[in-house]
């Protein structure tokens, strides 16, 4: 029996030495961002560009998303909201019936959220649009929506780390994150207002 690594597999995080917890850290971060870098290499911008006339000719815009992509979806709301779109969240208390003329952008890397997948099939048979955010186009999720932005990520199911060191579906849920905070600074970029306005559209009773 090999003593000292059953003693080293024993070692607790708090128990690591402080300089390897400092090393291990702005390692980590390096490795999110070169992934994210690698990720931002491979989108096909003509294709994701074409999500900017959907935002801007439709009458409301309504996000939809689970777990960790939902929180990404929420804060792409949020963004839309200041530029002054009417934007709602899909299972918000507050949020009305979709309609036609709308938008739903549904977000999940698999296409196979059950929630989502749901969601998206509501939508098309209200008559509103559907685009979709996901990693693959061959999907219930994708068949269901007029227009699929591909995030090259792996899946959260994917432990095989041959698209991403990182657990789960990170890659994918960052990269929403920062994609859709992209297309806000283009929408911005394109009919600029000054940032005090948009201000003006920040909640006030946090």
């Amino acid at each position: 029996m090999d003593t000292k690594a059953n003693q080293d597999d024993s070692i607790q995080p708090a128990e690591m030495p402080f300089l390897k917890q400092t090393e291990q850290l702005k390692k980590n971060l390096n490795m999110i961002l070169s992934e994210q870098l690698q990720l931002a290499a491979k989108l096909d911008y003509g294709q994701i560009a074409k999500l900017i006339p959907e935002l801007m000719t439709a009458e409301r815009i309504f996000v939809a998303g689970a777990g960790r992509s939902g929180l990404s979806m929420k804060a792409a709301a949020m963004r839309l909201m200041h530029f002054g779109f009417q934007v709602y969240v899909a299972g918000e208390t507050t949020t009305p019936a979709i309609r036609k003329g709308d938008l739903l952008l549904a977000a999940s890397g698999s296409g196979t959220t059950t929630s989502i997948v749901n969601a998206a099939q509501k939508a098309v048979n209200a008559g509103a649009k559907v685009v979709a955010l996901s990693v693959t186009a061959d999907s219930p999720l994708a068949a269901l929506a007029e227009l699929v932005c591909i995030l090259p990520a792996a899946q959260k199911q994917d432990h095989g780390k041959t698209m991403s060191q990182q657990y789960a579906g990170s890659l994918y849920e960052q990269g929403l994150l920062l994609l859709t905070d992209a297309i806000f600074q283009t929408l911005w970029a394109m009919e600029y207002s000054p940032a005090e306005t948009l201000w003006t559209r920040h909640a006030n009773l946090e």
